[in-house]
């Protein structure tokens, strides 16, 4: 097979912290196969690569895209209508594309008060209150610069998507496992999930692939975990009062943090068939409350160090909230403007 005929492959880092593309490295000589059955035509971390070549290719002419980071400005919107236009599967990498992450908790600000944070607060140094603009002329002529959206938008709220690999990042056993699926169905030998499907995960809750044994029902408050004085090692976080989101998280990371003895913050997202996922781990969290009164319980749940850190922590964005009232408003005008003109 000529390298030209190869399948081709991208990936694209958006606005996220990069961990993906570590992880994707991490898979060790696994990487190797990515070359002998792709031709990586654009990543722009590991190789010279330019938005014109991608938009000079046909329609579908890159096999597999994996696509990590939200949609926070108007270069990432504009990269992914490009590569899917450009790709027959395109897939949400990680957790800041498929649920928002991290950054998505900015959509609890508006944009003002987002740059009033880091253009104007005490650690900042800009004695002529600079902020960020969209055009800039120099010299040479007017330099386009990314314009920085209301809100972050999860891959999906842009542009459709093939399939979601979750996890912040993904396990690096999961991503060679589904590559190996991916280069088996090219080579005719396995079939592709349904468009949709969520991949490289399980199909149940962390707690299931946590051992640690579940039986109590008595917690009067939550606490931190650098609070508590002393952790049982085989007890459920959840029932020693530590709030830990097993209960609504999906499998697939094998518990690794439950089994070092930290909580699971919900990386790997909400477990298949969870519609919103802070309501589902709210629900689990009142389950072990020792208590039947509503005013009770809701006193114990006022324990929470974090609320919506706690429950919203990885996908706010991707959530039924998605993002505060003020938010969501300036993000509505600004399209409705955008559609006027």
């Amino acid at each position: 097979m000529s390298v030209n005929s190869k399948p081709k492959f991208a990936m694209y880092w958006a606005a996220g912290c990069g961990g993906c593309e570590i992880a994707v490295l991490n898979i060790h000589e696994k990487i190797l196969d990515v070359d002998a059955n792709f031709e990586v035509v654009f990543w722009p971390v590991a190789m010279d690569a330019k938005y014109k070549d991608v938009e000079a290719m046909p329609d579908g002419a890159i096999t597999l895209t994996l696509f990590n980071g939200g949609i926070r400005n108007s270069e990432n919107e504009e990269l992914a209508h490009l590569l899917r236009r450009k790709s027959q599967i395109l897939v949400a990498f990680g957790s800041c594309a498929c649920e928002g992450c991290i950054p998505g908790l900015a959509n609890l600000s508006t944009r003002e008060s987002i740059f009033e944070a880091a253009y104007n607060s005490i650690s900042t140094d800009n004695p002529d209150q600079i902020r960020p603009q969209p055009t800039w002329k120099a010299p040479e002529g007017t330099l386009q610069i990314p314009e920085f959206h209301p809100i972050l938008k999860t891959l999906d709220q842009v542009v459709p998507v093939d399939y979601y690999m979750p996890g912040c990042p993904p396990e690096s056993h999961q991503i060679a496992a589904v590559l190996d699926l991916v280069i088996q169905a090219l080579h005719g030998k396995e079939t592709l999930p349904p468009p949709g499907s969520m991949i490289g995960v399980g199909s149940s809750t962390v707690c299931d692939e946590c051992p640690r044994a579940r039986n109590l029902k008595s917690i009067k408050q939550f606490t931190r975990i650098q609070d508590v004085s002393s952790i049982d090692p085989n007890l459920c976080l959840l029932e020693q009062g530590i709030p830990c989101n097993g209960p609504a998280t999906c499998s697939g990371c094998g518990a690794l943090c439950p089994k070092a003895g930290a909580q699971c913050i919900g990386c790997y997202g909400p477990a298949q068939g969870v519609l919103d996922y802070g309501a589902r781990l709210i629900s689990a969290f009142a389950s072990v409350i020792d208590g039947n009164e509503p005013a009770e319980i809701e006193r114990v749940l006022d324990t929470l160090p974090d609320p919506v850190g706690q429950v919203y922590r990885f996908n706010l964005a991707g959530s039924l909230l998605r993002a505060s009232k003020p938010a969501l408003v300036e993000d509505e005008e600004e399209r409705h403007a955008a559609h006027q003109h």
